[in-house]
């Protein structure tokens, strides 16, 4: 089945440049031209990507991410912005973007990322089912891919449940950030390591009584971070 790719970006020329390149891809290619558009389209036709300016007109790109991120959990988000600052992707992450690139561009390093983006976000249907895993007062079933704290289901996101699954399956084991960004991102992730910092805080305010004093998801300094075992 192609995949839908939708392209939020109010400058026509680069969102017609990006679309030419993907539709020779062979991938459905949507267009908005404002972030609010941009919302309807992803309710309207749920994309399995999509690629987000961070500069639009009214809502800006982070605040469209965020929106994007909390509705529609599942969906791809690579971000595009024109400055090559630290702040603007680390806010990226922090929103709940998988990925950026920075403007210019080639475009085919984009379809790439995209590529590599859905590789990573495929579920596997021809697993069999897994056992149940259970870590205190939490469970996870690998199955249907939810997560439950003390019965009630968590609202997290794939790259969350992968963190959680890892973590509850080594408890007590320290990983690096370099190792979790490989295990759970995977060894052809084009991206910085902070991708791994802003999850896990993400992760610690969905799970953690106090997520300023966590106590699930323990931090090693200098190294990385471990499960406390149970």
């Amino acid at each position: 089945m192609e995949k839908k790719i939708l392209i939020i970006e109010d400058e026509d020329a680069i969102r017609g440049f990006v679309k030419i390149n993907f539709e020779r891809n062979k991938y459905i290619v949507l267009e908005a031209a404002s972030g609010e558009d941009g919302i309807e389209v992803v309710k309207q036709e749920k994309p399995d990507v999509v690629i987000l300016d961070i500069m639009l007109p009214g809502i800006d790109g982070f605040k469209v991410c965020e929106i994007l991120r909390q509705g529609f959990p599942h969906i791809g988000i690579i971000m595009l912005t024109a400055r090559n600052l630290e702040m603007d992707r680390i806010m990226g992450l922090e929103f709940g973007a998988d990925d950026y690139v920075v403007k210019p561009f080639n475009p085919m390093e984009l379809v790439l990322r995209v590529e590599a983006l859905l590789r990573r976000m495929e579920t596997k249907t021809d697993k069999v089912r897994n056992a149940i895993i259970y870590s205190g007062s939490f469970k996870l079933d690998p199955y249907s891919q939810r997560a439950y704290k003390d019965g009630n289901e968590l609202d997290i996101t794939p790259k969350e449940y992968l963190l959680l699954k890892l973590f509850m399956e080594n408890p007590g084991r320290a990983f690096t950030r370099d190792e979790l960004l490989d295990l759970v991102w995977g060894y052809n992730f084009i991206g910085d390591s902070k991708i791994i910092d802003v999850n896990i805080r993400r992760l610690r305010t969905k799970i953690e009584d106090s997520p300023s004093r966590p106590v699930y998801i323990e931090t090693i300094w200098g190294t990385g971070y471990r499960w406390k075992k149970m």
